[in-house]
């Protein structure tokens, strides 16, 4: 007899109690576009066959169909960018969990994954410090012209504002403070003021207040109805002369025709992303060094965060099916 193990998933104030066979060929797939380092692959097939299930891989797939086809009979879902929307849910008839390789969470429709009873799960702090080293070295780049004639200016001594205070946050926090930068944060889900303090960072009551005041402003906010489109021209107009807004969270917060007349108005202003916005070519063109898109999303982009992230993510599926442990589910 195979050993039956329960897991529970709690949806709003009710517990649902599955069973799962924890069987030879429980399928856990790996559907990534942008694949794995191989380091990160083979540590996720190690962790999951250790635990008796069966890893496939869906690498570089080019078409929504060859994703739904190797989903059908999954119990497990790793994914990184790759879209899970309630299609893919729906024909995912055995699906039990879905983890995210990373902090953001967007890319899943939670709302069909909670009517299925589908637990999602991100991997928090895996791909943080890779972010984090990009948010300075965004601000260096900007502040040192693009790294093209002219005569630049320093980082030391400016002021460096944080909008969400998460882990991300945090180490960007702590590495302006070690460059010698005066650091300032805004993050209405945090209460304790300690959790600042600890860091030597001053807390601002307002986000106005926090735009009004940062040299140099990273950006850790979530997409969410709330705050698509909520950083716009008000806030980027009211920023210091010579001030440089770094977006290293999701394309959708940035009100684009705000931030647009923003650059118009103010010829002070920069911008710079590694989620090149809707009209990345228009701004390009018209703002020329003050503004700059990578080519690609390149927050996790390092071989580090990648193989954190895929480990994390295999180790929290076992877990989950062994021990019930919902810790990191974001579909609550």
């Amino acid at each position: 007899m195979p050993t039956i193990v329960p897991y529970t998933y709690e949806k709003k104030e009710e517990k649902i109690v599955y069973f799962t066979s924890l069987l030879k060929d429980m399928k856990v797939l790996v559907a990534t576009e942008k694949p794995f380092a191989a380091e990160a692959v083979n540590g996720i097939k190690e962790i999951c066959e250790a635990a008796g299930y069966q890893v496939v891989l869906l690498e570089k797939y080019t078409d929504k169909a060859q994703l739904l086809e190797a989903v059908a009979d999954a119990d497990a879902l790793i994914i990184r960018s790759d879209k899970v929307t309630a299609e893919v849910i729906e024909a995912a008839r055995n699906l039990k969990i879905v983890v995210r390789a990373g902090a953001g969470y967007d890319n899943v429709d939670l709302a069909a994954a909670s009517a299925r009873g589908v637990v999602v799960m991100n991997t928090p702090g895996q791909n943080s410090n890779a972010v984090a080293e990009l948010a300075l070295a965004m601000m260096i780049y900007m502040s040192r012209n693009r790294f093209t004639a002219g005569t630049g200016s320093e980082i030391q001594g400016k002021t460096l504002g944080i909008h969400a205070y998460g882990n991300v946050g945090k180490l960007v926090g702590r590495k302006g403070k070690a460059m010698g930068m005066n650091v300032i944060a805004y993050d209405p889900f945090i209460t304790d003021d300690f959790v600042f303090e600890n860091d030597g960072v001053r807390k601002v009551g307002s986000v106005e207040e926090l735009y009004a005041q940062s040299d140099f402003l990273s950006l850790h906010i979530p997409a969410t109805p709330a705050t698509k489109g909520s950083i716009g021209y008000e806030l980027l107009s009211s920023m210091p002369k010579g001030a440089t807004l770094v977006n290293t969270a999701r394309k959708e917060v940035i009100d684009e025709q705000g931030l647009e007349k923003a650059l118009d108005e103010r010829t002070d202003l920069k911008y710079i992303t590694d989620i090149a916005p809707d009209a990345v070519e228009h701004l390009a063109e018209k703002f020329g060094k003050r503004f700059f898109a990578t080519p690609k999303k390149m927050g996790a982009e390092t071989a580090e965060a990648n193989i954190n992230a895929g480990l994390a993510a295999a180790r929290q599926i076992v877990d989950f099916f062994v021990n019930g442990t919902t810790k990191f589910q974001v579909n609550k």
